[in-house]
């Protein structure tokens, strides 16, 4: 059994149970504080995906959801720098989307 199988039996498990009606005091102070560290850890992510997609945007003077646009279009061809970029840009987009869930799971808890 992998660690994500695993984690995720272990988690459906508690799903099942809290639909039937089981409730721990402790089990919602260990998730609430377990999605606090995952904001916090995808918000530095975000930090430093942000700071690399400056870096590019300076020096190709264009915004990255520019570049992103004009790259998947072939505009720009397939130069190692750009290729970078738009990994770099999927990985922001990726952490946003997680960011935004574990918040609105966050939030939705309080």
């Amino acid at each position: 059994m992998t660690m994500e199988t695993g984690t995720v039996g272990k988690l459906q498990s508690l799903i099942r149970l809290y639909h039937e009606g089981y409730r721990s005091p402790a089990i919602d102070q260990a998730v609430g504080k377990l999605i606090a560290l995952e904001v916090e850890q995808s918000q530095a992510e975000l930090q430093r995906l942000e700071a690399r997609l400056l870096a590019y945007e300076q020096k190709y003077n264009m915004t990255s959801a520019e570049f992103y646009q004009r790259f998947r279009s072939g505009e720009l061809g397939d130069d190692m720098d750009f290729v970078e970029w738009s990994v770099f840009w999927d990985m922001r987009q990726a952490t946003k989307r997680r960011l935004n869930e574990l918040t609105k799971q966050f939030h939705d808890s309080d």
